[in-house]
């Protein structure tokens, strides 16, 4: 396993963007402007690309270079520009009846991150794993989780499809970690599926925002009540 075989500095290099990736989660908790949850998303996604170039370097995984290339491209530009052309044409700027505020939700988010450092920290002691190995964990569970936290607090159609790209971010950002040697075609469908995610929920929140008049799901609840 790479990170078995990194020293102190590069160790502490990758742990660092790992942290960066996992407090940017952070940003589309602590604010209800749609347009500074794309902008984290983006960033966290660049952060991953860097990590991918830098295992395919260190671990000498060649393929990891054009996975670490595609995740720009995709991750951290296509999907945010379609990302902001949808929230421009539907002029939605901010979610308006979140259940939490901004603090207390990233008070709820800190301690799910609590509770996924403590899960990492039993895998690692029990399967004798690095510190890098438990804070590319942490990152993974508390990403996956914040994601889920995001779809539970936030009613815009958007905030959820940015709460489903950021789980996803935790599960691709732990594999290029922990298992660096994931089958080059399973991360090529991986980055491809995003896409064609995208694609379907901007078709679908579209036809609600024409036919509904809303793309808020608790609105949505009430019309159907």
């Amino acid at each position: 396993m790479l990170i078995f075989h990194l020293n102190p500095l590069e160790a502490a290099i990758f742990s660092f963007l790992v942290s960066i990736a996992l407090v940017l989660s952070f940003v589309m908790l602590g604010s209800h402007w749609l347009k500074n949850h794309i902008y984290a998303f983006a960033g966290e996604s660049w952060i991953i690309a860097l990590l991918s170039a830098g295992i395919a370097y260190y671990g000498h995984f060649d393929e990891l270079y054009l996975i670490a290339l595609l995740t720009a491209v995709f991750r951290g530009s296509l999907l945010p520009y379609l990302l902001f052309r949808l929230i421009n044409k539907l002029n939605i700027n901010r979610e308006f009846t979140p259940i939490f505020r901004p603090s207390s939700a990233m008070i709820f988010g800190a301690f799910l991150v609590l509770i996924a450092f403590a899960m990492s920290r039993a895998l690692g002691l029990k399967l004798g794993l690095p510190t890098i190995a438990v804070i590319a964990l942490t990152a993974m569970f508390g990403l996956k989780l914040i994601g889920f936290l995001l779809m539970v607090l936030r009613s815009e159609a958007v905030s959820h499809i940015l709460g489903l790209l950021v789980i996803e971010n935790g599960i691709f950002l732990g594999s290029q970690i922990l298992v660096p040697g994931l089958p080059f075609l399973l991360e090529l469908v991986i980055l491809f599926d995003l896409l064609i995610i995208v694609l379907t929920f901007g078709i679908l929140v579209r036809y609600l925002k024409t036919h509904a008049g809303t793309t808020s799901s608790r609105q949505l609840n009430r019309l159907v009540g």
